[in-house]
Formats: structure tokens, sequence, C-alpha cells
């Protein structure tokens, strides 16, 4: 991972976990209380294709369903009664795509300056180690077979370090550039680099925090109201203001029911 070095001394991040709180799958659970104010950046709807990604709220009109902060991609992508199917592109879980990154560091860029950041990775990400990671091969007669097995994306050293320990999770921890976010992932993969966003992102003065929980399809960033509306704001993002008490969970969207079964 070009431009991040590993941290031994996860004493650093300890002040994460002081300050979450609430129950899980709340915004306070994966990122820190204390800011002035909070922003929920949804996952962009990918596609297969060349197509480009759809925002959720362009879905939700296609499926009947209605756009607000707390919505969830399960609800958004299951038709209200009488809508069509959405049964095309999906969002990613746990991993905000580069091009959503980036454009989220454009924003965070002119208020982190050129200080270090902070860089989280959780451990159990199949690539990690490698063990997570199955390759196979197809042969001439079309069986598909086992191939070699993956090396680690992160190296035995590193993985050797010290946790940082927050409830639930444990990352390992790099120090560097903003921008180095973007180089986060595993450069290894038979299919060419996978990028995977930071669990966990803040800068060494702790003026916001970027957090990427693993089974969330959005990513929450909480830090001054300024920067926050930034978020809000940005062309690129799809972003919606968020309480640190506010339920992300599979439950918490109450204005989308679940779609009506026939029969």
């Amino acid at each position: 991972m070009d431009g991040l070095e590993p941290v031994a001394d996860v004493s650093v991040g300890e002040w994460i976990a002081d300050r979450l709180g609430g129950p899980l799958g709340s915004v306070g659970s994966v990122v820190p209380g204390g800011f002035a104010a909070y922003a929920r950046v949804l996952h962009p709807v990918e596609f297969d294709d060349d197509r480009p990604p759809l925002t959720w709220a362009r879905v939700a009109g296609l499926t009947g369903r209605v756009p607000h902060a707390l919505m969830q991609w399960a609800a958004v992508a299951s038709p209200a009664s009488g809508a069509a199917t959405w049964d095309e592109g999906d969002v990613r879980v746990g991993n905000l795509a580069p091009a959503a990154l980036a454009a989220l560091i454009d924003v965070l860029a002119p208020v982190t300056g050129e200080q270090d950041c902070f860089h989280a990775l959780w451990e159990g990400w199949g690539w990690v180690d490698g063990r997570g990671v199955r390759i196979f091969s197809v042969s001439d007669d079309g069986r598909v077979e086992p191939a070699r097995a993956p090396e680690p994306g992160v190296s035995a050293e590193v993985r050797a370090l010290p946790r940082l320990r927050l409830p639930d999770r444990d990352h390992l921890l790099f120090r560097g550039p903003l921008r180095a976010a973007l180089d986060m992932g595993w450069h290894g993969s038979p299919l060419g680099f996978e990028p995977q966003s930071p669990s966990l992102l803040w800068p060494a003065d702790r003026s916001w925090c970027v957090g990427t929980e693993i089974d969330f399809d959005s990513t929450l960033v909480g830090g001054p109201a300024g920067l926050i509306a930034a978020v809000l704001a940005a062309p690129d993002l799809e972003a919606w203001p968020v309480q640190p008490g506010d339920d992300l969970s599979a439950s918490g969207d109450l204005i989308n029911p679940a779609p009506a079964v026939d029969g």
C-alpha cells in the first residue's frame, strides 16, 4: 500500500473507542461522538458494464420508494406496490467505491492540509492474510479446479503488529497522506488491484473522522459544521445529514415499508 506506513503504537486511535456509543447499527457506533455535524455518504449504485453509477434517489424514483436520510438499500431496491422491480445495479457493502472516495477526499483535503492521516483497515477482510480467498482455474476439459493459493495482501510482519481494538472490530493501523487512502487494497489480486476504502480515517489533529462499517452500504463522516456542509453539497456525492443516534440498521428505514407480498 504505497504511501502508508504501518503503525505499532495504536494508542493514537484510543480516542475513537472513548467516543463511540449507542446501539450497534447507529451512526455513533461507527464514528465518534462530539463532532459538530455528521453526514451519511451513500455508496453509489454500480453496474457490471460501462454504465455510469446511479444515485439511490434515482433508483427510488423507479421503484416508488421515498429518498430520505435513513433509507436502506434493501428497501429502495424493493419495489413498492405497482412499481417496477429493480434487478440491475447494486451497491458495495463495507467499501466506498474509488470515485466516490476520491470525491470525498477532495472535500476533506482543504481542511486537512499536509498533515498525516491515520488509516485503519479491518483485519477480517479475506485478502488481508489470503486465507479467506479461493482462486480457481478452468481446465481444458471444462473442470473447475483450485489454483494456487493467493498471496496475502498484508505482510506477516505487519499482521503481527498490535491492533486498534474497537467494539466488535479489530484493525491494522497505517499512517500516511490523506490521498493514500486511494491506494489501500489488495495489490496481489488475480484480477488486478482491488481497492478497499479505510474502515476508519482521521487526521492527526482529529478534526474529522470517516467510518465505513463492514456491514453498511454507506460511509459516515463527522466533523466541523462547515466541512459537513461541503460534503452534503459535493456534486459527486450522494449525502444526507444524520445524527449520532440515528439508526442505520436494516430496521432503521421507517418510511419505506417492506413491499407487499402477493397472495
